[in-house]
C-alpha cells in the first residue's frame, strides 16, 4: 500500500552536538584515518543525479542512514561525495572544482559542511562519532514500521515475480482484468455473492483475509517492479498510516532509474492487484463459488484507492515521478506563494521546469482546498461520528452475545472484526485532530520565540479556535447523534454544516425545513431514529397549465382542459406501451371520468417496463373524480427483465362533500408461443367485451367495479391456459412486487397486480387525505409489441361525453355518487 521512496524532508533533525571542522589543525595533508578527516555518516549511501526530472537543475538523492531520502544540490553533492575520509578540506575543495566547473576553496567546503551537511546528519562529528539526527515526523507518514523482511530477503522472494512484467504477459493479464471487471459489475453483479457470504461469517471471515494477503502481494509488485528494472528493492514491513494498517516497500534505489523505471515500480503493487483478480475469477469459474467475486470488488476498490493522488498513495508517486518532482507537499507553500504577482519574480518559483511547475500548480490548487475542506468537515462532524460509532458498537455487541450464546464461533468473530472496523475510523479522526491541534500549539510557540506581542497574537487565535471548537462539540441534544439512513450528507449539506444558510423556513425539494403536520390521533408518531414515510405536499410558485397528454389511443387534451390547481407536479405522459386513466375535476356539482383499458403484447426479450396507472384528484365542492386504469400484458416466450408497476393515487385539494376514486388493476401473463386461430379469436372477444363494459362503466356502482375487472382477468387466464400446448400448465400470481423471469415455463405463468381502489372522500373544508399509492406490479416478460401472428393489440381510453374534457375526463351533472367509500 504505501511505497517508502523518496523526497527530502520536510525539516532535517539537528545532530547531538554542532561540532564543527574548525576544530581541526592545520595540516590538511594528513591522510592517516587517526586524524578525523570529514567521512560520511554510518548508512549514507549516494544515489546520484535524479533522471528525469522536473527540476531545471537537477538534484542530487542521498539516503541517510535511517531510510531518509535527502535532496542535495550539485555541488553539497559533491562535497558529500568526496567526503570519503580520505581527503582534507583541500582536496574536497579540489574535487568539488573539477565537478562542479567552478572554484570552490577550503573555507567554502567548512561553511557548507558546518551549515548544511552536518545539520542534515550527512557527516561524522569532528571526534568521528555518528551524528543523532530526528527523523522527520509528518502527519501523513507511515509509523510503528515492523520489518517482515530485511532488503536480502527482499530480494531472494521477489526475484520469481520479475518475470510477470513480461510485455506479453502484461498485455494477456490486463485484457484478462478489465473483462473480468466488465462481467463481475455489468453482467453477473454482486447480488448472489454478497447474500452467500453474509449468509454464512466463516465466508466473510475468509474474504477478509484473502484480501488482506492480497494487500500484501500488492507490496510485491512494487519490489518485482524495482528488480525488473535493475535497482535492488529494500526491507519490506508493516506499520501504520495514520491509524490504519498499511504495508510498505522499501524501493528507493529506484531513484537511479529513469522516469519509466520509476512509473513502473509504482504501477507495480495495482499490477499485482489485477493478478490477484484473474485468479480470482479462475478459481470462480472452476468451483462456482460466488462468495469470491467478492475478492474482485476488494482488488477494484483497492486499486481505485491507490490511485488517489492526494496522500501518499501509489496516484501521489505515479505523478511525482512523472513529473519528476519527488515530494510534491514539499512544493506546496512555493506554489502558493509564486501565484502571488509581487512573488512572480522570485526565484524559488522558477526552480522547477515550465511543463513541470504547470502540473505541481494545478496539484497545489486540487490538493489544498480538498484536504483544508475534509479537516473542517472532520472536525465539525466529530460529534455525529462519535455518536454513530457508538452506536453501531452497541449493536455489534449486542449481536456478538447472541452469537456467543448460540455458539456460532464465526459469527463471534465477524462481530469482533466489525467493532473494530467501526472504532479504527473513530479512533483515526480523533488522532488526527489532536496531532494538527498539537502541531499548530507546537509550531506557533516555536516560532514567535522571544517576540512577546507575536505570540500574545497567536496564543489569542488560537484560544479563539479552541473557542470555536467547544461551540462546535457542546452538547445541545442534536450534537452528538448518530447517522440515520434517511440523511444526504451530499456535498451541499456538508457546506450548509459550514455556511449555515437562513431562508424564509419554506420547504423546498431536497432541503430541509419546519411545517405543521397533522397526524392520526392514536396514531404513532415519527421520531428521528424511527421515520415514517409520508407525503409531502410543496406549493408551487404557480399555477401550471394544464398539460396536454394522450392516453393509449391517442386522443389530445382539448384547449379547454381545467388549469392545474394541486399544489404537486401533474403525473407525466405515459409511455408507449403504458397505460394511464387521469381523472381531474375543478368543477362544482359534477362528476368526471376517466377509463383506460389496454391490451399489450411483448415478445423478443425486450425489458418489460408497461406501467398501468390510475390518478383520481379532485379540487371543487359536490364533486367527485373516477378514474379507472386495467392493462393486460401478454408476453410471448423467453423473457429475462421483467419490471412493469401498477400505481394508482387519489387526493383531494380544499374539497368539501367530494370523492375521488382510482382504480388500477394489471394483468401479466407468460406464454410459450403465440395463441392459436381459437385462442385468438375467444380472446378477441372477451377484449371487445371488456372495451363495451368501458364505455358504460360510468353506470356501474363503484363498489362492482373491481370484482368485474377481477372476473374479467380469470377469464383471460383460463383462456391462455386453454391454449397451452406443452406440458402441462402452470399457474403463479404474485403480489405487487418486481421480479426476473429467466425463461419460458412449461405453460402459461400470470401474475394479477391489483392496484386500488384508492377513494378518498372530503368532508369538511381544508381536510386533505393522501392516500399511499399502489404499489408496484409483479413483472415476468420484456415488453415489446407482438406484430408476427397477429395477436390482437388494444388499447381503450374512455371519457364521458359532456362539454368539456382532461385528457379522457368527462364532467356531466352530479348525480348521487355510488360508492363503497361513503
Amino acid at each position: 500500500m504505501t511505497q517508502t521512496h523518496g523526497g527530502p524532508p520536510p525539516e532535517a533533525g539537528p545532530p547531538s552536538s554542532r561540532a564543527t571542522f574548525a576544530q581541526e589543525a592545520t595540516g590538511h595533508g594528513i591522510t592517516t584515518p587517526g586524524a578525523h578527516l570529514p567521512a560520511r555518516a554510518d548508512g549514507v549511501q549516494l544515489l546520484g543525479t535524479a533522471e528525469g526530472s522536473g527540476y531545471r537543475e537537477p538534484p542530487a538523492l542521498v539516503r541517510r542512514g535511517d531510510g531518509q531520502t535527502l535532496q542535495l544540490t550539485r555541488l553539497l553533492y559533491l562535497v558529500l561525495e568526496a567526503a570519503d575520509g580520505t581527503r582534507d578540506l583541500k582536496g574536497i575543495a579540489r574535487h568539488a572544482s573539477e565537478g562542479s566547473g567552478r572554484l570552490v576553496s577550503a573555507e567554502n567546503v567548512r561553511t557548507l559542511m558546518d551549515s548544511q551537511l552536518l545539520p542534515m546528519g550527512l557527516l561524522r562529528l569532528a571526534d568521528g562519532s555518528q551524528p543523532e539526527v530526528k527523523k522527520s515526523n509528518p502527519l501523513l507518514g507511515l509509523r510503528f514500521r515492523y520489518i517482515v523482511t530485511d532488503p536480502e530477503r527482499t530480494r531472494r522472494i521477489t526475484a520469481p515475480f520479475a518475470v510477470l512484467f513480461n510485455p506479453l504477459i502484461v498485455v494477456a493479464v490486463t485484457a484478462a482484468f478489465l473483462a473480468a471487471c466488465w462481467w463481475v459489475l455489468m453482467v453477473k453483479g454482486l447480488g448472489s455473492a454478497t447474500h452467500e457470504a453474509f449468509a454464512q461469517p466463516a465466508l466473510l471471515l475468509l474474504i477478509l483475509a484473502v484480501t488482506i494477503l492480497s494487500a500484501g502481494f500488492h507490496e510485491f509488485g512494487h519490489a518485482a517492479a524495482t528488480r525488473k528494472g535493475g535497482a535492488t528493492p529494500g526491507a519490506m514491513g508493516a506499520g501504520l498510516y495514520l491509524l490504519w494498517p498499511a504495508f510498505f516497500t522499501d524501493v528507493t534505489d529506484s531513484y537511479r532509474l529513469g522516469r519509466g523505471g520509476r512509473i513502473r515500480t509504482d504501477l507495480g503493487g495495482l499490477y499485482f492487484n489485477a493478478i490477484v483478480a484473474v485468479a480470482i475469477m479462475a478459481l470462480w469459474w472452476a468451483t462456482g463459488f460466488d462468495a469470491l467475486l467478492l475478492v474482485v470488488v476488494t482488488q477494484i476498490l483497492q486499486m481505485v484507492r491507490q490511485l488517489i493522488p492526494l496522500v501518499k498513495y501509489d496516484g501521489y508517486h505515479i505523478l511525482a515521478d512523472a513529473t519528476g518532482v519527488p515530494d510534491l507537499f514539499q512544493r506546496i507553500k512555493p506554489t502558493l506563494l509564486g501565484i502571488l504577482p509581487w512573488r512572480w519574480g522570485n526565484p524559488e518559483s522558477k526552480v522547477l521546469k515550465p511543463w513541470a511547475r504547470a502540473v505541481v500548480t494545478v496539484w497545489v490548487l486540487v490538493t489544498v482546498p480538498v484536504l483544508l475542506f475534509s479537516m473542517v468537515m472532520m472536525v465539525l462532524s466529530l460529534p455525529r461520528l462519535l455518536a454513530t460509532g457508538w452506536a453501531s458498537a452497541g449493536k455489534q455487541q449486542e449481536q456478538l452475545a447472541a452469537s456467543l450464546s448460540a455458539g456460532d464461533f464465526a459469527g463471534v468473530a465477524v462481530r469482533a472484526l466489525a467493532m473494530v472496523v467501526v472504532a479504527v475510523p473513530v479512533l483515526g479522526v480523533l488522532y488526527i485532530v489532536v496531532r494538527l491541534l498539537r502541531q499548530l500549539v507546537t509550531g506557533l510557540w516555536q516560532k514567535t520565540r522571544g517576540k512577546l506581542v507575536q505570540r500574545t497574537v497567536a496564543m489569542g487565535a488560537v484560544a479563539v479556535l479552541l473557542a470555536g471548537l467547544a461551540w462546535a462539540w457542546w452538547p445541545d441534544g442534536g450534537t452528538y447523534r448518530p447517522v440515520q439512513a434517511y440523511e444526504r450528507g451530499t456535498l451541499g449539506d456538508a457546506a450548509r454544516v459550514i455556511l449555515p444558510v437562513r431562508d424564509d423556513g419554506a420547504l423546498r425539494q431536497g432541503g430541509a425545513g419546519r411545517t405543521i403536520a397533522l397526524w392520526p390521533a392514536g396514531a404513532a408518531k415519527p421520531t428521528r431514529d424511527n421515520p415514517q414515510l409520508s407525503m409531502v405536499l410543496v406549493p408551487v410558485a404557480a399555477s401550471l397549465p394544464g398539460a396536454s397528454s394522450s392516453g393509449a389511443s391517442g386522443w389530445a387534451t382539448p384547449a379547454s382542459a381545467p388549469s392545474w390547481v394541486f399544489p404537486f407536479d401533474r403525473p407525466a405522459a405515459p409511455a408507449a406501451d403504458g397505460n394511464q386513466a387521469l381523472a381531474v375535476n375543478t368543477t362544482d356539482g359534477s362528476v368526471a371520468y376517466s377509463v383506460a383499458f389496454a391490451l399489450v403484447w411483448a415478445e423478443d426479450g425486450e425489458p418489460v417496463t408497461s406501467t398501468n396507472e390510475a390518478y383520481a384528484f379532485a379540487n371543487c365542492t359536490g364533486c367527485a373524480a373516477v378514474a379507472v386504469g386495467f392493462q393486460v400484458v401478454l408476453v410471448v416466450g423467453q423473457a429475462d427483465v421483467i419490471v412493469p408497476q401498477n400505481l394508482s393515487a387519489a387526493a383531494n385539494y380544499n374539497c368539501l362533500d367530494c370523492l375521488t376514486y382510482a382504480l388500477a388493476s394489471q394483468l401479466v401473463l407468460t406464454l410459450d408461443g403465440p395463441l392459436d386461430a381459437a385462442g385468438k379469436q375467444q380472446l378477441e372477444a372477451l377484449w371487445a367485451q371488456i372495451a363495451e363494459y368501458g364505455k358504460h362503466i360510468q353506470d356501474v356502482p363503484l363498489s362492482e367495479i373491481q370484482a368485474t375487472l377481477n372476473g374479467y382477468k380469470e377469464q383471460i387466464t383460463a383462456i391462455v391456459k386453454g391454449n397451452s400446448v406443452a406440458g402441462g400448465t402452470s399457474v403463479a400470481t404474485s403480489p405487487a412486487t418486481a421480479g426476473t423471469g429467466g425463461g419460458p415455463t412449461p405453460g402459461p405463468t400470470t401474475s394479477a397486480v391489483q392496484g386500488g381502489p384508492t377513494a378518498v372522500p372530503a368532508t369538511a373544508p381544508g381536510e386533505t387525505f393522501a392516500p399511499a399509492p399502489a404499489g408496484a406490479g409483479a413483472a415476468t416478460a420484456p415488453a415489446g409489441q407482438y406484430v408476427e401472428g397477429g395477436q390482437p393489440t388494444s388499447s381503450v381510453d374512455y371519457g364521458t361525453p359532456a362539454p368539456t374534457a382532461d385528457s379522457g375526463v368527462g364532467t356531466t351533472p352530479v348525480p348521487a355518487p355510488t360508492s363503497s367509500a361513503g
